[in-house]
Formats: C-alpha cells, structure tokens, sequence
C-alpha cells in the first residue's frame, strides 16, 4: 500500500516551555474548559522573543505541546467521558503516535519572553513546540455534531474533566 510521501528523520525543536501548578498527570484538569482559572506562563526561548511581537492584541492562544509524559501509543483508549474503549483519533488521549497536545488558553499578561495565561490544563515542565493565535475570523465553527461526546451529560463531563484537580475552581 502506497502512503505517500513519509519525512524520514521529522524533528521538531521546543520554542519554549510551559509553567503550570500541575506536576500529577491525574490531577490535571484534562481540558482547558475544566481548568478554569488555573494559572500558568509560557516560556518562549529567547531566541524565538522577536517571534512575540504583537501577541498582546489576542485574547486567546492555541498551545501546540509535546506530551512529555504520555503512555506509549495506542490505537483504542478509554477516554475519561466513557467507559467504552474508542479509536484514539476520534479522543484527545495523549498516548497517540505522536504525542502532539493542543490547548486554548487566555492570554493575560507578557513579560518581555514570558506569557501569563489561564485555562492551563497543561503538565509542569511540558515542552513548546509552537503557538498560534486564536482568531474569531477563522476559529469560530458553529459545531453540529461532537460524535459519541454528544452522548454524555454536561455535569458528568465537568466532574470527569476537573479529575483530581483541587485548585482554586475545583
């Protein structure tokens, strides 16, 4: 079966990294929704600094991290909404092939390298692989369908989504 172009040797180098109160994967809110008003930073390298210019303007920011923590992959999991095991594409496991994360945060504050940003759902010490700006113009997506999330109850979701955490919104 031909899968088409493969990039032998892909190597992607952290730009920075992240700063949150949680050091205890279990106890880590598992998405930004759930993570309220944990706080955390973003420390770019300073190498990449110049890269910040104009950041300020947005309110909010895609995180792109490395899950410096995972399992080894897998292709089913149970995720934390279900008790059925589920392809880990249609999730957001973090033991994927490539452990690539994705988060939302609000951008609060900047410190010359150094971003303050809430709805921190992200591990102490995981490494930055890059940033994107949250733009309304191009984000925004009136969702009709969520696959089998549609099937759980939004209070399950929430006490599901907080775990372990016991911070200041839990």
């Amino acid at each position: 079966m031909n899968h088409g172009i493969r990039t032998p040797g892909l190597v992607y180098a952290p730009i920075g990294i992240i700063h949150s109160e949680h050091r205890v994967p279990g106890e880590t809110p598992i998405q930004p929704v759930y993570a309220g008003n944990c706080r955390g930073t973003v420390e770019v390298y300073p190498e990449y600094a110049d890269g910040l210019r104009d950041i300020e303007g947005f309110s909010h920011l895609y995180l792109i991290y490395h899950f410096h923590k995972a399992e080894s992959p897998k292709m089913l999991v149970k995720p934390f909404l279900d008790d059925v095991e589920r392809g880990i594409f249609a999730t957001r496991a973090p033991c994927r092939p490539n452990p690539i994360g994705l988060s939302i945060v609000a951008l609060t504050g900047r410190g010359g390298n150094v971003l303050q940003v809430e709805g921190m759902d992200i591990l102490d010490g995981t490494p930055l692989l890059d940033m994107k700006p949250y733009t309304a113009r191009f984000d925004t997506i009136s969702v009709t369908r969520n696959g089998w999330q549609d099937d759980i109850d939004d209070t399950a979701a929430e006490r599901l989504g907080k775990r372990g955490y016991r911070g200041s919104n839990g």
